[in-house]
Formats: structure tokens, sequence, C-alpha cells
């Protein structure tokens, strides 16, 4: 009886597929199509592979309800071209390329893909049901499918590896928009070729240390990884559904064990028990009451890490595949600056960027010029904000920061003569300058840069904020601490005109002068948020919600497998 029980659990797998397939063929296309011998087997799949992608051609690239073909234009294209055999089978044995490319999709998590992406589950359940069960080994219709559906997952490989999942933006420097066909067909074949698809795929991605440093610890973080379906609760909930937050905040703390999974609505001094014990346990401030450090921890399981891993990866695949040979790069949430000469950091440093409020924006430039003991020009939104405010709560705040009035004509203007009460945004007919020197807020020296945006390298007169972790603080200009190392690296190369010593003098009589003649640098402003550092991934805080707002965007829903 036990044994007869074990039968019934072991072939119901086969009878549910098999029944699928011949009761619903006429939604999805397929049929059952059993051959006799294994020599009859590539002509089967030769002449329904024709009728299947006609079938998608006339159902919007539907195989059926759950499979859709991105890529069944191209993939007729190669059928049609290599006489409609398949491609990764041959006579009811896979061929070394298709167990390649079904061991590279099962494993592409290590690339920082989603195997949900190339038809996993479907693929996976085939090659188990026909090394399993003769009669399916034998079913042509099985065959055609797991091909066509291999086909299609191995050009959205291409696509993924090549240019990654997100839009470009205003700061991509990548030209090729659109993949060429000729790109997937190359790939293709190389691939067939080598019978290994692995290399010809690998060959796809950036070439970038930093691609190379977060992809190579990815691995370790895999294998230490706990894959759960968590509920996300997309903090801070007050622009949004209150009841549905506390709804999912429920479910959440279920889901960890905070909560009873009995408990359908826990009232108010259950609910804030249990949240205490998150936070003790956590290690966080206890209060009992949703805030964003908690809610962002609970958001931060190990399969949302894996989305930001994702991103970051596919951050570099925006960058050209080349960068130049020497190049000033900062990284905004590691509040980090290096520059790199001949793929050598020359130099690190910390930097103090944008608030949230106020953030950096993400550029490319060149480095132009830079200017000892500059004058500071207040941006007429720092005016307006925050100046203004205060010169009419009190004109000696001026005085008292170093800031000097100056008209259209450029003459310094008496600010106690002046009727601040009637000046605003509409009606300000001044700028307000900071008069240089060691207290002024670009500190001693300013690095210019063009941009649309007004924004610069610079010095501060604050510098013990580089002591602390959290440096999203400025107004949107980067502050950098090794100034000094630097704006030396810039004239490395022109010492007759720029002697150290010359450098040296003018800041000591504290001298305004304006450097320029070197080599222009190109600048990256980026925001990357993961790094493989030390023999592990760091992540950095999300400082402007851009990992979340992509992680919504692009993988939102996507299954753990």
């Amino acid at each position: 009886m036990k044994n007869r029980k074990r039968l019934v659990l072991l072939l119901f797998p086969i009878f549910l597929l098999l029944t699928l397939i011949s009761c619903h063929h006429k939604k999805s296309g397929e049929e059952k199509d059993v051959v006799k011998t294994p020599a009859q087997m590539d002509a089967h799949v030769g002449t329904d592979l024709k009728s299947l992608l006609q079938f998608a051609s006339d159902n919007k690239e539907r195989l059926n309800d759950s499979t859709v073909l991105a890529y069944r234009k191209l993939a007729d294209s190669v059928y049609e071209n290599n006489g409609y055999t398949p491609i990764w089978s041959n006579k009811e044995h896979w061929l070394p390329a298709g167990d390649s490319l079904l061991a590279f999709i099962g494993n592409s998590k290590t690339y920082g893909l989603f195997p949900s992406d190339y038809h996993y589950t479907s693929l996976a359940f085939i090659q188990r049901i026909i090394g399993e069960d003769t009669m399916a080994r034998k079913n042509a219709a099985l065959w055609t499918r797991a091909d066509l559906m291999l086909t299609d997952a191995f050009f959205g490989l291409v696509k993924d590896l090549k240019q990654g999942r997100l839009d470009y933006d205003s700061v991509t420097l990548r030209k090729d928009s659109v993949l060429a066909d000729t790109l997937f067909l190359q790939t293709l074949a190389t691939a067939r070729k080598a019978g290994n698809i692995a290399p010809a795929l690998d060959s796809l991605e950036p070439r970038h240390p930093g691609y190379d440093s977060l992809k190579a610890y990815l691995k370790d973080f895999l294998a230490a990884a706990h894959f759960r379906n968590l509920t996300w609760l997309d903090y801070p909930y007050e622009k949004k559904d209150s009841a549905a937050f506390a709804a999912a905040l429920t479910n959440r703390l279920k889901e960890v064990g905070y909560l009873d999974s009995l408990v359908v609505q826990p009232d108010t001094a259950v609910l804030a028990g249990a949240i205490r014990n998150y936070q003790q346990t956590n290690k966080l401030k206890v209060t009992g009451r949703v805030n964003n450090e908690t809610v962002t921890l609970m958001d931060n399981s190990d399969w949302e890490k894996f989305k930001r891993i994702a991103i970051n990866l596919d951050r570099y695949k925006l960058l050209p595949d080349t960068l130049p040979k020497t190049y000033v790069w900062v990284d905004l949430p590691a509040f980090r600056l290096q520059v790199v000469d001949s793929d050598t950091v020359a130099l690190e440093s910390k930097v103090i960027v944008g608030a949230p409020k106020t953030r950096t924006p993400l550029l490319t430039s060149e480095i132009s010029n830079f200017v000892t003991y500059p004058q500071w020009t207040v941006p007429m939104s720092i005016i307006m904000k925050d100046m203004l405010p205060a010169i009419k709560n009190n004109v000696n705040y001026l005085a008292k920061q170093n800031l000097m009035v100056v008209d259209d004509n450029d003459s310094v203007r008496d600010p106690t003569k002046i009727n601040w009460r009637r000046l605003n945004k509409n009606n300000f007919p001044y700028q307000i300058k900071q008069r240089q020197g060691d207290d002024n807020s670009l500190g001693v020296i300013k690095f210019n840069f063009r941009n649309k945006y007004d924004v610069y390298l610079h010095d501060t007169n604050v510098r013990w904020m580089f002591d602390k972790s959290f440096r999203a603080l400025s107004h949107g200009c980067v502050r950098v601490k090794e100034w000094k190392k630097l704006s030396a690296f810039l004239i490395r190369n022109d010492t007759m005109k720029y002697h150290p010593d010359t450098l040296r003098n003018w800041m000591q009589r504290q001298e305004k002068h304006t450097v320029y003649g070197f080599s222009r640098v190109p600048i990256y402003l980026r925001y990357f948020t993961a790094e493989g550092k030390k023999g592990k991934i760091v992540f950095h805080d999300d400082i402007y919600g851009e990992d979340k707002e992509l992680r919504n965007r692009y993988f939102a829903q996507k299954p753990i497998y």
C-alpha cells in the first residue's frame, strides 16, 4: 500500500504536465507529440517549432498565460535560418550548450540576475520530467517548448548582461540604447560553437573594478543568505494608506515571529510590545513606535539586499565600455572621492555631499581649474530659504557669517540701510557674498567643473564634519577633506609653472589665484550603494532613496526562485 502511494506521488506531476499539454493545446499552441524512436525527434521538433512560433505570433508573443517570448521575432529568424532544427537538444538528449545554458540560468543569481526572468521554473520542471519519465522524454512537444524558451532566455541574458535592466537616464554614457540583432546572433553562434555558453555571456559584462569586486563577493553573500518572502513595508507611510501600512506591519511581525500567527488584528498595546521586542532584539532604540530606522531594518532582508546588489551591478552597465586613463570618481552614498590613474587609486578622500533635501546631482564633467582663497557667491535658493529669514530677524547675522551685500554694479552696500522687510524672491536686487578666508564656507580652495547645477568641489570651514559617519550634510556641493592632495595631483605634470612652493606660499599669504592650464580631468559624480570591499559586500545608506525607487519600479514582485 505504501509503495502504491509513493508511485502515485511520483507519477502525479508527470500526469499533470501531460494532461495540461494534451488538454490545453488550443490555448497554448502545444499538444502531445510522442515519437517512436529518437531518430524521429528532431523532425517532429522542427514541425512543432513552426506551429508554436506561429501560435506565439498570433497571440501577442504568448505561449500560454504564464509564458511570454520577449524575443519571438528574433528567435523565429534564427530557427528559420537553422532549418527549424532544435538548437539546444538532439534526439532526446541535451547538447552541451543546452546543458550549459540550463545550468547558467539556474546559477544566474551569481550575476545579479533573477532566474525567473529566463523561464527557469518551466525549464527546470521540463528538464526533471524528461530525465525521470520515458514517455515524457519521447514527447516532442516538451523538447520544442524547452528549445524555444531556452533561445528566448539566452537572448534575455545577452541583453541583461550587456545593457542591464535600468532605463538610460541623463548621466548614462552609453550610446547603444537598442542592441543590434548582430550582437545577439554573434553571441549565440559563439556559445553554440564552444558548447559552453558562459564565456560568451561573460564577455558582455562591464569591465570595471567596482563591478568585478561586487560580483566577486556575491557568491559568498548568496551562500550565507536566507531568502524569504517577507512583506515589504515601504516607509514612510504618512503619504500612503495608514491602515494598509498597519496591516503590512502586522504581517511582517508575524513572519519573523514577533506576533502570533493567529492574531488577526492586534490591539495597540500588543502591537507596541511586538515593536519593542523587535527593536530590542535588533539593538535599535526601544520606543515601541514605528520609525524610519525600524522599518528600514525590516525591509533590509537578504532578498532585498540581493535586489540592491542587482541594481548596483546594473548601474555599472550604464557606464561606457572603457573609462579614461585618469579620472575623479565621487561615490555619493559612500561619501568618498577617488582619483584613478592607470587603473590605480592615486588618492582617496572623505567627502561631504548634499543633504537629502539639497542633494548633490549625478553628473559627468571635467575639472578645468581651481581657485585658492575663493569668494563664495551665495546661491539664491540658500538666500531665500536660510539667510533672508535670519537677516530679517537680525541684520547682524551678515557680519557674524562674514557676509557682504553687493548690488548690480558690484558695489558693497551697507546692510543696515537696506529695507530687508520689503525683499523677497521676486524682489531681490543684490548678491550676497562671503569674504575669502579660513572662515569662508568654501574653505581655502574650490575646484571648478562645468555643470548646469552650479556645484563644485571645495574645502570647508567646518572640517570636524569629516569625522561624522553620515555625511550627507551640504547644500549640494561636495566638500573634500584631502584637497591638498587633489590640487597637487592636478598640477603634478606642470611643476615649472606651478611649483609646490608657489602654491604653498599663496596659501600662507591667503592670496586668491586661479590655477588653470593643466590637463582637464574627467569627473564622475555617481550613486553606488553596494561594493565589494575587504572580503565582503558593504552596503551604504540609500541617502536619496534611489535604490528604493528602482526596486519598486523594476524588482518589486520578483519571486525568489
